[in-house]
């Protein structure tokens, strides 16, 4: 499991420019069942997301793609994480 942190490094008015085909690359990554949760950072200064991969490779090669990036808008840290605990309902998140 791996949680990204996206931050900003142009104005909000870049980001909101590529808006649209970022929400679209998310969900085809979660159409794709590569994603299982993002969303905005409060206050607005980048976002989170939440990937399931087997390698950090795949993350690394994911996040390319993300007009964000492409654009320069944003630069991302992608930190890789073993869940052992939840919360009722989401136990289907846990690693072996």
């Amino acid at each position: 499991m791996f949680i990204i942190l996206v931050n900003y490094l142009k104005p909000i008015e870049d980001v909101e420019r590529a808006l649209e085909a970022h929400r679209e690359f998310l969900a085809k990554h979660y159409a794709a069942g590569n994603l299982l949760l993002s969303g905005p950072q409060n206050p607005r200064t980048g976002g989170v997301i939440m990937a399931r991969a087997a390698r950090r490779e795949a993350v690394e090669r994911l996040v390319s793609q993300d007009p964000f990036f492409k654009e320069g808008i944003a630069e991302y840290e992608i930190m890789e994480f073993l869940p052992t605990m939840t919360a009722e309902g989401l136990e289907a998140l846990k690693e072996a």
